[in-house]
């Protein structure tokens, strides 16, 4: 029951600490909904968001919380007019959940019209970091909070194809070089000096090295590291796998236009086969039966939060 002033003056931690742990599990206010054909969407909903919910309270992350405030919600996308944040989580259909939030801003009339790059480097939204502490916490209150989350298999070998099997002015020579150097032996001149052709057996190396060449990167770093679901109290869990459904859903509940539907395109190599479960066997097939444990080990988290099975 402190004053906001005295929140205010304490270190943004024990601040944190207080409000947050354990977050309650508010019910979703469903009065902006229509027609009765959400019903099964909204039953998945509940269960998934009981489950963390149970989750969090028997894992405690009380312990774990070592991190600023302002970092902690660093991933967070933040929409003014229709009160929404949202976590980002790359290969979870962000770059369109990026376009739908442009166009609940205002930003832009239609989601189909705005370029991949527009999405991810036009700097057009705003994260709830660049808020002060009190514009975090009255957000964090009082606006509906969503992630979407994809089975961590999935999302892992979606991102290798994404960044190494295509041409990446990034990827190749800041991960592939390091990459290429640390884990492949007798690597040519080529390789070395591109960073191009990375292996999944070689990336897995790197995901799996304490001594990495080269930091984590957001499109493979753990859910519960980007997000923080047990400290963050999210109003609305949605699946990559059920990723139009939950969508759309999620639009209704926050009074979305009528005629903003969340769009269904690939973003990016949309020739390519989407990452499935039989894509992503062919892919662990490369790996020793130790290190497909261990890296389900890594995302370990991730599979228990979530209720996903693990391969």
């Amino acid at each position: 029951q402190l004053s906001d002033q005295q929140k205010m003056n304490e270190s943004p931690l024990s601040w944190f600490r207080g409000v947050y742990l354990p977050p309650a599990l508010h019910p979703l206010n469903k009065t902006l909904v229509k027609g009765g054909k959400w019903k099964d969407v909204d039953s998945a909903q509940e269960e998934r968001r009981s489950f963390l919910h149970d989750f969090c309270k028997k894992y405690n992350s009380r312990k774990k919380l070592q991190t600023h405030l302002v970092h902690l919600v660093s991933r967070i996308y933040v929409e003014d007019r229709h009160k929404v944040l949202y976590c980002e989580v790359p290969k979870a259909g962000c770059s369109n959940w990026k376009r739908v939030l442009m166009v609940l801003n205002g930003l832009a009339a239609s989601a189909h019209n705005i370029s991949h790059d527009d999405v991810h480097y036009g700097k057009h939204l705003r994260k709830l970091d660049s808020y002060d502490l009190k514009g975090i916490y009255t957000r964090l209150n009082t606006y509906t909070k969503t992630i979407f989350v994809r089975d961590p298999m999935e999302r892992l070998v979606s991102a290798f194809r994404d960044k190494f099997e295509h041409p990446n002015s990034y990827y190749h020579p800041v991960f592939g070089k390091a990459i290429i150097k640390k884990y492949r032996h007798n690597a040519n001149e080529e390789a070395l000096k591109t960073g191009s052709g990375v292996k999944f057996k070689e990336f897995i190396q790197y995901l799996l090295d304490s001594h990495r060449p080269v930091g984590m990167d957001i499109h493979w770093e753990q859910v519960s590291k980007l997000c923080y679901p047990c400290l963050i109290n999210y109003d609305f869990i949605g699946k990559f796998e059920t990723l139009e459904d939950d969508a759309n859903y999620f639009l209704q509940l926050v009074g979305a236009p009528a005629e903003l539907k969340f769009p269904k395109f690939k973003d990016r190599h949309s020739s390519d086969e989407r990452t499935s479960a039989e894509v992503v066997r062919q892919y662990l097939k490369e790996l020793s039966e130790e290190e497909r444990q261990l890296t389900y080990d890594f995302y370990y988290l991730d599979y228990l939060m979530f209720n996903y099975t693990s391969p």
